[in-house]
């Protein structure tokens, strides 16, 4: 029996050991507990650190025995003991601790041949209860550790930069990010993994020094524990291929100071090669576009200096005027080349306005003309074509900068064709030559972040100035419209770009409908947008249409009375003008009063929202911020305004679609002015609204003026009377000293 005792004392001891899961540890000590000292019922009870009650592990009990546990007294009466003594029955009981700490108790009770537990018991219990607590202790340890093991290895294998871990022992990598791996699969070698390809790639340092990946330096980092910084190594497959990294590694030591791994972080150095390449040919592309005009202004410089005999006045004339015509066309490419700064660094602005089409065209062919070209400019515009959001200038300097790409590469004697045709919700814009066309090959560089090329020996192998084509991309794309460039037939080149819709004649004012959302018999919900900037214009139409809403666009506040009395908005998206928070416009536009207003806003701080929801804004969003939580936003908006239900009060209730207002059930009759100033104190409860703001709101004037206190005093006097209202403990009007007033919500008490 002792033998039988201590193999199964040893074995529990061992599965103890071996799993990491609370429950199961805690169950298989309970069960083997009973069985080892005869006991008929065992309990495990455990603790957390602060004391309350964990997990409640119970053995031999009926499922109802289990429940009554819940309250020990009731399962001590159930026994038939008294709750204050225990009697005759036997138990044992010993607490469960791991080095000094409590984490809970293993009680057994009533041995079954009904003798008193033994020492021999007392000793298994404690040493089951000394293992269990082990157990438990490294469970929670474990189990706290995952999130962030969890967390760690997410980083890992979501970190921009490629991270392998090594042994340092055998110096083979134990586990390599997603990153790593895309980096080496640019070097894979056929049937072997990235670990194995490790195994065969060449190192090569800035300094030309070569060796093997299992030599150096990742085996000298290894083996001499060195840590390396920003290394630019060279990695070099078998066959030639090679990846250019910056490469960090840092040993880990174990707590002999012995390394017992190391850390590799490998940054792929193509993207910065890229834009290197991009730096290059910018400068290149500047350089090729202000030499020919300053080898023209330095050649008629020298020949004026360098005449022998003294030129004739004619000829100096006509010197200096070349002089003057080049100057100003290096004054152009400088004007260009801060625009191509302003582009790259996304601070170029544009302001578009409902413009026409033919306009800006015939603006262009003047412009072209008037600079000496003498190509003809056929011009094919339909007579239906819509206005365009165009800024007049920047687009004119588009067309311009097209024409004189084309009369560039073409015959003279060539025409050069302008149309335009309406795309959906764009106006698309072409200007197209008859001159020797973009090689196939060279198209997709088109699309890139410069539009021009120059070769190896400077050959320009792309049409056009690469500077305006450049300017041109940068502006297109800053008024929300795309350019693109294809042969046409059998010779030439067609620049095509597109230009939003503007407003055909909805609104007044200069209020235009979105185009992209304005289709025939389209019954969504008009939300006017005063926007700032193009970019979170775009970004606003891209959230608002997908959704189902149909933005009426304007660019300036000024008339904004005008556009809300005839487009008739369900809501408001105010994009304030820099230097502003929007709050001045709503002060000062009574039509504002009535409408939900959202501002968006890179003013973030919470006196200037505090102050925005306090004069009547329903919300205020922070820039930047999610198309979801855009129209999520106007949604909740929207559905609180849809169909305003009554607001009660205790007694008082305001039916807002009757204009009717009730005490108690009594109907109160109020004039004009007292049911606006009792209609604009209920909306948005809580809010105080100041004496200026009623003025507005109510009395319609744009500045107080002096008495307009005394006004409100008396008009809220006269309302309180009508409500029952007692001024001196009111419920319903609620005065703020020397602000103004305020009435509770419904649901305050």
């Amino acid at each position: 029996m002792l033998r039988e005792r201590i193999s199964r004392l040893s074995g529990v001891i061992s599965r103890i050991g071996a799993s990491l899961d609370a429950d199961t540890i805690l169950r298989e000590v309970v069960e083997n507990t009973r069985a080892l000292t005869g006991a008929r019922y065992g309990v495990i009870a455990t603790i957390d650190l602060a004391g309350k009650n964990r997990e409640l592990i119970t053995s031999g009990f009926t499922s109802e025995g289990h429940r009554q546990l819940a309250d020990l007294p009731a399962y001590v009466r159930s026994l038939g003991y008294s709750a204050e003594a225990v009697g005759s029955k036997t138990f044992l009981e010993t607490p469960m601790r791991h080095r000094g700490v409590h984490v809970g108790n293993l009680l057994l009770a009533e041995k079954e041949d009904g003798r008193e537990f033994t020492s021999e018991d007392e000793e298994i219990v404690g040493l089951l209860a000394s293992q269990a607590a082990a157990a438990i202790a490294n469970a929670r340890t474990h189990g706290n550790e995952q999130p962030a093991r969890a967390d760690l290895e997410a980083l890992f294998d979501t970190s921009p930069v490629g991270v392998a871990v090594f042994d340092a022992r055998n110096a083979k990598p134990v586990s390599l990010s997603r990153e790593a791996k895309r980096i080496l699969q640019r070097l894979q070698v056929p049937g072997r993994s990235p670990e194995e390809l490790l195994e065969v790639l060449t190192c090569r340092r800035a300094n030309g020094l070569e060796g093997a990946t299992d030599q150096w330096p990742l085996a000298r980092t290894l083996s001499g524990a060195e840590t390396l910084r920003a290394e630019e190594i060279v990695l070099q497959a078998p066959d030639g291929r090679s990846v250019t990294t910056l490469l960090n590694a840092t040993p880990i030591r174990s707590g002999g100071g012995e390394v017992e791994s190391v850390v590799v972080t490998l940054q792929d150095l193509a993207p910065l090669e890229e834009l290197e390449r991009f730096r290059t040919e910018f400068m290149d592309m500047v350089s090729h576009e202000l030499r020919a005009p300053l080898a023209s202004i330095k050649g008629s410089a020298a020949t004026v200096l360098g005449a022998s005999p003294g030129l004739g006045s004619a000829e100096m004339l006509q010197f200096f005027q070349i002089i003057e015509e080049q100057a100003d066309h290096m004054r152009r490419l400088i004007t260009d080349l801060l625009d191509a700064g302003r582009i790259v660094t996304g601070t170029l602005s544009v302001t578009p306005e409902p413009s026409e089409v033919a306009a800006l065209v015939y603006q262009a062919r003047s412009t072209f003309l008037n600079a000496g070209n003498r190509h003809t400019v056929q011009i094919d515009l339909p007579p239906d074509l819509p206005r365009v959001m165009a800024d007049w200038q920047r687009i004119v300097q588009v067309l311009s900068n097209l024409l004189s790409n084309a009369a560039r590469y073409s015959p003279e004697s060539s025409p050069i064709r302008v149309a335009a045709v309406r795309d959906g919700v764009y106006v698309t814009i072409s200007v197209s030559d008859e001159g020797r066309g973009v090689p196939p090959e060279l198209l997709p560089r088109l699309r890139g972040k410069y539009m021009g090329y120059v070769g190896a020996e400077g050959e320009q192998k792309l049409q056009g100035s690469k500077l305006e084509l450049t300017i041109c991309k940068g502006l297109v794309e800053a008024h929300g419209g795309r350019i693109g460039v294809r042969n046409s037939g059998t010779q030439g080149a067609s620049f095509t770009f597109t230009l939003p819709v503007a407003d055909e004649g909805g609104a007044s004012g200069s209020a235009q409908t979105s185009p992209r959302s304005s289709q025939e018999g389209s019954e969504s919900t008009p939300i006017l947008v005063v926007y700032n900037d193009l970019q979170t214009l775009c970004f606003v139409l891209d959230a608002l249409e997908p959704a189902g809403y149909s933005p009426i666009i304007t660019h300036g506040h000024q008339e904004l009375s005008g556009i809300i009395r005839t487009a008739k908005p369900h809501l408001i998206l105010l994009d304030p003008p820099p230097g502003t928070d929007g709050i001045e416009i709503m002060e000062n536009l009574r039509e504002l009063a009535d409408l939900p207003i959202i501002i968006i806003s890179t003013y973030g701080r919470d006196e200037t929202i505090a102050r925005a929801l306090e004069i009547g804004a329903v919300d205020y969003i922070v820039k930047p911020f999610s198309p979801t939580e855009l129209t999520t936003r106007i949604g909740a908006a929207l559905r609180s305004r849809a169909k305003p239900e009554p607001f009660v009060l205790r007694d008082l209730t305001i039916d807002y679609e009757e204009r009717r207002v009730t005490v108690a059930g009594r109907f109160v009759r109020l004039t004009a002015t007292e049911y606006e100033l009792l209609r604009v104190l209920s909306y948005y409860p809580r809010r105080v609204k100041t004496y200026n703001y009623l003025i507005r709101q109510v009395w319609g004037r744009a500045e107080s003026e002096s008495g307009d206190t005394d006004l409100v005093r008396t008009f809220v006097k006269k309302l309180r009377q009508k409500l029952g209202d007692d001024p001196i403990r009111p419920v319903y009007i609620l005065n703020e000293r020397g602000v103004g007033y305020r009435m509770d919500a419904p649901e305050d008490p």
